[in-house]
């Protein structure tokens, strides 16, 4: 007597659809929006189903194919897509505090502890797709110790590393970014929050001996942008005494790659005490500017 079998489960498809049900759970603890938590569930069901396996649409149809999948947009297919090629996805690890972009920098040839720390922390490169793009953008040639021989060999590492189904045009690699009032505005939810012991902590990996639930993290939504807003867990941070002020806030819209910037509370010049963007000083100054009576 024969038995019906169900659909066969590709191995790789049920590892990632396993990896976003973990960020659909972490997201739930965090008091995050449902709709967040639910795509990721619903994308993993969709993953997890698919008579092909996912590593194969990705190498045949690049992530175009994944996006064309049910209930898999821009955002989990690049996710999908970062997992499948670096058997890592920063975005999970560092909302569980496993987070540790240095020693993912160490692993590309040529780069050694010194040189991982400073593209964290001068560049704030997480990923190796952070990377990838500022060796395209010229950020990474420009950076101390690194020049243009080094920049090229980390270039082709990474092309054959990441596969080269990858877009590299200059439109393609240009981040919208949230305006000026909207991250302050996030920025200060996310220093209140904190200090009213309203947001749940996590034990970050990085400088934390004891692992002690310290730090906060924040979602939310605003508009079309989502965010995540974290204290900085640096080195330098952690050596200037600014973990308490510095806050890296992470964004994206449903059809962009994740951003990041870092706000602070500058100590000289005309914006002393005020919370500025680093990079967007220029800016800062006319939103209070306009904002003076």
């Amino acid at each position: 007597m024969s038995q019906t079998q169900g659909p066969r489960l590709h191995p790789v498809n049920t590892r990632i659809a396993e990896k976003l049900r973990d960020m659909a759970n972490v997201l739930e603890q965090q008091e995050e929006d449902g709709f967040r938590i639910r795509a990721y569930r619903r994308a993993a069901d969709t993953v997890e189903a698919l008579a092909e396996p996912v590593d194969t649409i990705l190498a045949h149809k690049g992530r175009e194919g994944l996006v064309a999948l049910p209930d898999v947009g821009v955002g989990i297919a690049a996710a999908i897509a970062e997992m499948l090629l670096t058997g890592r996805w920063a975005q999970l690890e560092r909302l569980t505090g496993e987070l540790e972009p240095e020693k993912l920098l160490r692993t590309i040839p040529s780069i050694g502890p010194k040189l991982a720390a400073r593209l964290h922390e001068d560049l704030h490169i997480d990923t190796l797709e952070q990377l990838e793009m500022a060796a395209h953008d010229g950020r990474l040639e420009g950076a101390p110790g690194v020049g243009h021989r080094r920049a090229a060999a980390i270039r082709a590492y990474l092309a054959d590393r990441l596969g080269r189904r990858r877009i590299r045009s200059s439109a393609a690699s240009q981040q919208l970014e949230p305006p000026i009032k909207l991250l302050l505005e996030i920025d200060a939810a996310y220093r209140e929050k904190a200090a009213a012991g309203e947001l749940r902590k996590i034990a970050p990996k990085r400088f934390n001996p004891h692992g002690e639930a310290w730090l906060p993290v924040l979602h939310q939504r605003r508009a079309d942008w989502r965010f995540t807003a974290l204290y900085s867990n640096t080195q330098r941070a952690h050596e200037l005494g600014k973990t308490h002020d510095w806050v890296v806030i992470y964004f994206h819209t449903d059809a962009s790659a994740e951003g990041q910037c870092t706000v602070v509370t500058a100590g000289q010049g005309e914006l002393k005490g005020q919370r500025v963007v680093r990079g967007r000083e220029a800016e800062c100054a006319q939103y209070y500017a306009r904002a003076r009576p």
